[in-house]
């Protein structure tokens, strides 16, 4: 293996696998958030 095979090598996930886990995280994120924030109303408090 030359060094020109192994130039092009990343040692993590492409750019686009973070992308989706941030089109996925912030939205659940989001909702979480919100869910934690409604909690006491619906328990009468």
């Amino acid at each position: 293996m030359t060094q020109s095979d192994t130039a092009g090598a990343h040692s993590g996930p492409p750019p686009v696998a973070w992308l989706a886990w941030a089109w996925v995280l912030i939205p659940f994120l989001y909702g979480l958030y919100q869910l934690v924030i409604k909690i006491p109303a619906l328990f009468g408090g």
